[in-house]
């Protein structure tokens, strides 16, 4: 059996989810142990086009060298980067990690032994980057932290009434200011009051304090839900949807003793924030949703939230749906390739393997609307929620807005000026015969189409293949015309 080759990775590694969880703590310094290139890649470029942040600048490399990896080691390249950092005083008042890479984990570097010697409390996280995705990684370094750093402070630590800890935002993560910021205005309208964000506000100092919480907001299906669990309080997943976003913030309400603020505060939303949602979907769009199909590719979180939202709630056509982590069921990169190459839907919803897969395909007609990393996709703005009601308002809003896009993507244009611009000229097109098996091979063309920019589509190939005609100076449309004008106009 031929192995099987995996196309365009979607997942960076355990080292990637270690430096995106614990650099957000401006109190934590973070050496890791790996090249300048890779350290760059994942310090300074991608963060850029992703979170729009220059630079991680509580993240060092040791500069792993052919020497080290030849058989020197690194222990050495380490301590010479720690005795850097201490000297030109980046150090202080800081918490120091060593953090494995893949280069250092290939040739067997285990620092645990090195890092007693360097500044007190010093600790080595082993970030299994060869064998670990990142939503793994991100799960086990938060438990970690908890473990080394909050754990053992804990005991006379009681959780405070009404407060809740969100956890799960780092760096990495799509939309995350965004998303976070309609979740904390929820718990806020429920009547909670936010504990600490972890890690994406908060210091490594703080990590003791997410005891204190009375209950737990995951952020992400992918991850976060192991330390949830180890800190034993109630826990609740961020919602997506309306009817999710209403029964989450009613279980806010009810863990907290807040019931009667949370359902005042679900009555206003309802009356404000969601009559958008409501006056788009009954409005004159409305027989547009139930017509437009839908391709979901994201995490776990969006792609379940994205799909219960725009298929159950929306009524749209839902295509496929794969999450990363993949379930089992869940198409493979290779798979939605192949899907989208075959016909292509309305809306796509991914990253930009799936956009790089639309443009392979030609599919012009198709909306891309980024959805989850990688990028390139900055998503530092807080006004572009896709979960809670503001998210609903927000995906609704950006639907609807794309379906005008392919309406008027065949505007009628002013004679002089498409002569101009050297467009053939010929006499007015529409009343030429056609040839049944022509015709129908048009047809066939057409269907591929995303339903709302079919007709428009349609009226364009026509003109464009009777054009072709009486520039050949026949009578009727035959399938041959048809197929030498699909070779140079053919959409997808």
């Amino acid at each position: 059996m031929p192995p099987q080759i995996i196309r365009d990775l979607a997942e960076t590694s355990g080292y990637w989810a270690a430096v995106w969880t614990m650099c957000p703590m401006p109190d934590l310094h973070v050496i890791c142990d790996a090249p300048v290139g890779c350290f760059n890649l994942v310090g300074t470029a991608v963060p850029d086009y992703t979170d729009s942040i220059p630079h991680i600048e509580n993240l060092t490399p040791s500069v792993i060298t052919e020497q080290e990896v030849g058989g020197k080691g690194t222990t050495e390249t380490v301590k010479w980067t720690y005795e850097g950092l201490r000297d030109t005083g980046k150090l202080a008042g800081k918490q120091l990690i060593v953090v494995s890479t893949a280069e250092s984990e290939m040739i067997g570097a285990d620092l645990s032994d090195l890092v007693k010697q360097l500044q007190p409390g010093t600790t080595f996280y082993y970030s299994n980057s060869l064998a670990e995705d990142e939503w793994a990684g991100r799960d086990r370094v938060l438990r970690w932290l908890w473990e080394q750093y909050g754990k053992s402070a804990d005991s006379e630590i009681q959780p405070e009434p009404g407060t809740v800890n969100i956890i799960g935002p780092t760096y990495g993560c799509f939309n995350a200011p965004s998303d976070l910021s309609e979740v904390r205005r929820l718990i806020e309208g429920a009547g909670g009051r936010i504990n600490l964000i972890y890690p994406y506000e908060a210091n490594l100092a703080d990590t003791p304090r997410l005891a204190a919480a009375q209950i737990n907001v995951v952020m992400y299906k992918e991850f976060g839900a192991g330390l949830a669990t180890d800190l034993g309080q109630p826990t609740l997943t961020a919602p997506f949807g309306m009817r999710e976003t209403v029964t989450f913030v009613r279980q806010v309400g009810q863990l907290l003793g807040t019931v009667d603020q949370a359902e005042a505060f679900i009555a206003n939303e309802k009356k404000t924030t969601l009559q958008a949602v409501w006056d788009l979907w009954r409005g004159p769009q409305s027989d547009w949703f139930p017509t437009t199909n839908v391709g979901i590719v994201a995490g776990h979180s969006y792609a379940d939230g994205l799909q219960r939202l725009l298929g159950e709630e929306m009524g749209m056509q839902i295509d496929f749906v794969s999450a990363r982590p993949r379930r089992t069921d869940d198409l493979d990169n290779e798979g939605i390739r192949n899907r989208i190459h075959e016909r292509a839907p309305a809306f796509v919803f991914g990253s930009i393997n799936e956009r790089i897969y639309l443009r392979e395909a030609n599919a012009r007609y198709t909306n891309f609307i980024p959805a989850a990393f990688p990028g390139a996709a900055v998503r530092r703005a807080v006004g572009t929620p896709f979960m809670g009601f503001r998210g609903a308002v927000y995906i609704t809003q950006e639907i609807v807005n794309r379906l005008y896009d392919a309406l008027f993507s065949f505007l009628p244009v002013d004679g002089a000026y498409a002569q101009q611009t050297n467009a053939p000229a010929g006499p007015a097109q529409g009343n030429m015969p056609w040839q049944t098996e022509a015709k129908q091979r048009l047809d066939v063309v057409l269907e591929k189409l995303p339903y709302i920019p079919r007709i428009s589509a349609s009226r364009q190939l026509q003109m464009t293949i009777e054009m072709l005609a009486n520039q050949r100076g026949v009578t009727e449309v035959t399938p041959e015309l048809v197929e030498e004008a699909l070779a140079q106009n053919a959409p997808q």
